[in-house]
């Protein structure tokens, strides 16, 4: 399955939209779950699954059964376009609680791994989230893809205007899954990401890789532990980022519906 997506990112795909021009999907997602899904079912028939394509747009019921997350291909537009941060993404939940996490860009030939309780790891090294506290001094990392959306589109800009203005610098991937990595390899001190597309499969595994670094990932609404049914992510390198982060976002949506009101 890795030498599936190495080998095609560069060839002809047929391609479908799923939400919208920015929500894509090809024959290799759907080849590239299927493999999974084949495999460790061979090795696990009483496991469960939540896949992207497989799944559609009803998310089942996370129970207390193990039960494998995946996306075939997170980043698929940027896979579509021969861009190379894309990856696949495996997490496994047991009791409701993501104890095994997995991404790898086969491009770029970085495998990202964690399990609960035993630290992450970039090929085999550990790796630690950054020591920043100061979010002036942060880089981060958001989508503004979201722009597209009419209902979203007011938030989205005030969101990232705001945060442009209170850190050093701000970065698109457009891959939620990696993006979340870089927070736990400690390139990147934080990420917020939320909206149609993004669902469990894109934050599960990564979220376990950040909290294994030493990095939180919570509800931007809420400013609590992250639930990854319900994916509005802010994650960070610390609390006191991720708190500052929430914060700005509240704030400036508060900006956009006092100036709807009015």
């Amino acid at each position: 399955m890795f030498k599936i997506l190495r080998s095609s990112i560069n060839s002809f795909k047929n391609i479908d939209e799923k939400l919208g021009t920015w929500d894509l999907v090809t024959e290799y997602d759907r080849k590239i779950e299927d493999i999974i899904i084949s495999k460790l079912k061979n090795a696990f028939p009483s496991h469960k699954f939540i896949a992207e394509e497989s799944t559609g747009n009803e998310l089942p019921e996370l129970t207390d059964s193990p039960t494998w997350i995946i996306d075939p291909i997170d980043g698929t537009v940027n896979f579509v376009h021969g861009f190379p941060q894309t990856c696949i993404v495996i997490g496994l939940a047991v009791k409701k609680e993501v104890v095994l996490g997995i991404v790898y860009n086969p491009i770029l030939e970085q495998l990202f791994t964690a399990r609960k309780g035993r630290g992450a790891f970039l090929n085999g090294k550990p790796i630690r989230v950054s020591q920043i506290k100061d979010i002036s001094k942060a880089l981060i990392c958001m989508e503004p893809g979201f722009i597209k959306i009419d209902h979203m589109r007011e938030k989205t800009m005030e969101r990232i205007q705001a945060i442009v203005q209170a850190v050093q610098g701000v970065r698109t991937l457009g891959v939620a899954s990696l993006s979340l990595c870089y927070i736990a390899l400690g390139v990147v001190e934080a990420y917020h990401i939320e909206g149609p597309g993004i669902s469990t499969w894109d934050i599960a595994a990564g979220s376990l890789i950040i909290s294994e670094a030493g990095g939180v990932v919570v509800n931007r609404a809420t400013g609590e532990p992250i639930d990854i049914m319900k994916p509005q992510v802010v994650a960070a390198c610390n609390e006191k980022i991720a708190q500052d982060i929430v914060r700005i976002i509240r704030e400036a949506d508060l900006r956009v519906d006092a100036q709807t009101k009015q």
